[in-house]
């Protein structure tokens, strides 16, 4: 399970009402890349037909199989504060993180 806190579903709902397209939602993902090995993505996509999709705080989002197998288990927040680094997905899998909060391996 992949869980949204109530502060990032917040900013997805209202990042949501901007789009023209009521078939797209947040697709969260893992690729290759950034300073650690994987970092994570979030963009709104329409569902493929081998994406599942999984509810949190009211919000359905998107995630393919292998980027689950990444990052089950993991919460997303969304920090608007002062220093805040927009969305942050803490992953119980991650053997170390990097700096900018958006890559791991």
């Amino acid at each position: 399970m992949i869980s949204l806190t109530p502060r990032a579903a917040a900013q997805v709902r209202n990042l949501q009402s901007q789009i023209a397209d009521d078939a797209k939602r947040l697709r969260v993902f893992v690729e290759s890349g950034g300073c650690s090995g994987f970092q994570y993505g979030m963009s709104f996509d329409e569902a493929k037909a081998e994406d599942e999709r999984m509810l949190s705080e009211g919000v359905e989002f998107l995630i393919d199989p292998t980027s689950r197998a990444y990052m089950d288990g993991s919460v997303i927040d969304f920090d608007d504060g002062l220093h805040g680094k927009g969305f942050e997905i803490r992953n119980p899998n991650a053997e170390s993180t990097c700096g900018c909060g958006k890559s791991f391996n």
